[in-house]
């Protein structure tokens, strides 16, 4: 019994240090091609911005202006172009079948979309635009947004971090606030009037309420932080197409689930943050996580429509 008792002992230690050596030589190789790559990356970004710096003579209005309004601006319309080609089309079925209000905007009604860029466009060049304005002489007043060194990637994560917990707070109360009789009646009935939503009504709002809700919780962040603009185009970029991923209707293969906001815009008085933190410590998505919807919210890892693998359960004959 001893015998075999010590000849597992050093079985087990010959597999241990094996392994820890193994792992070791491939934490150490893997983390070495890692840097390799991050320094070049970081290498070409800084490269890249001290390029674009230089040709606009370090013109810190311009460069703001390209960052904050021009970059984000192309990212939310090119993203939304190709879901209006499949909300009016139809087409491609790689798109539209997954869908998540079966039935709805099917194909979408192209007088009521054709309302909802132009609104889109007005918060857009009316509301957003002069927005900037502030904020550029608040950025300024910091001293550090056009410095010709980039921020590190480590950073950068760092600051969107605090970007994103600032617009959670921000945006779910100020959208609970527009849930209010009063002000939904006057401001938020607007945004509503898409019970199935696409990804351009995400800035289909009353203009008080794109200032409200969609604005200022987006630029805060930046402003408190201090931060660098090509961190701003970055996050402004990201919060516009998170936001029309939201909207868009379809739970798409590895993109973040919008189950969670499509079931705001069919029940209103559940789901009003954005990650759902809030929703869940104020007990707003209480009825949401009874539903089939909830067991949906999740990143699909699949080309199965979790319409189909997750159906809605079949209806009682009355």
């Amino acid at each position: 019994q001893e015998e075999k008792l010590w000849d597992a002992v050093k079985i087990t230690a010959y597999v241990l240090v094996t392994g820890l050596l193994i792992f070791t030589a491939l934490a150490n190789s893997v983390s070495w091609y890692a840097q390799n790559i991050w320094d070049i990356l970081g290498h070409f970004c800084q490269t890249t911005w001290l390029q674009f710096y230089y040709l606009f003579e370090g013109k810190e209005r311009t460069i703001f202006l390209l960052g904050a309004a021009l970059v984000p601006a192309l990212a939310f319309w090119c993203f939304n172009g190709i879901l209006m080609v499949a909300d009016v089309t139809g087409k491609p079925t790689f798109i539209t079948r997954y869908r998540i209000q079966l039935g709805k905007n099917d194909p979408v009604d192209t007088k009521k979309l054709r309302q909802a860029i132009c609104v889109a466009l007005c918060n857009q060049f009316f509301i957003s635009l002069p927005m900037l304005v502030p904020m550029f002489y608040v950025m300024k007043w910091w001293g550090n947004t056009f410095s010709k060194e980039l921020p590190t990637f480590r950073w950068f994560l760092v600051e969107l971090s605090v970007f994103t917990l600032i617009e959670e707070i921000l945006f779910y109360y100020t959208h609970r606030l527009v849930h209010l009789p009063l002000l939904y009646k006057h401001i938020h009935k607007k945004h509503h009037e898409w019970t199935a939503p696409i990804g351009v009504v995400s800035i289909y709002a009353h203009p008080l309420e794109h200032i409200l809700s969609n604005t200022l919780p987006v630029m805060t962040g930046p402003m408190i932080m201090g931060s660098h603009i090509v961190s701003i185009a970055a996050w402004f970029s990201l919060a516009l197409i998170t936001t029309s991923i939201s909207h868009c209707g379809y739970h798409l293969p590895f993109l973040p689930s919008p189950e969670f906001h499509d079931f705001h815009h069919l029940k209103f008085n559940q789901c009003y943050g954005v990650l759902g933190v809030l929703d869940y410590l104020h007990g707003t998505d209480t009825v949401f996580r009874q539903t089939k919807a909830y067991e949906r919210h999740r990143v699909l890892l699949s080309l199965t429509p979790l319409s189909e693998s997750i159906p809605e359960a079949p209806r009682r004959a009355e």
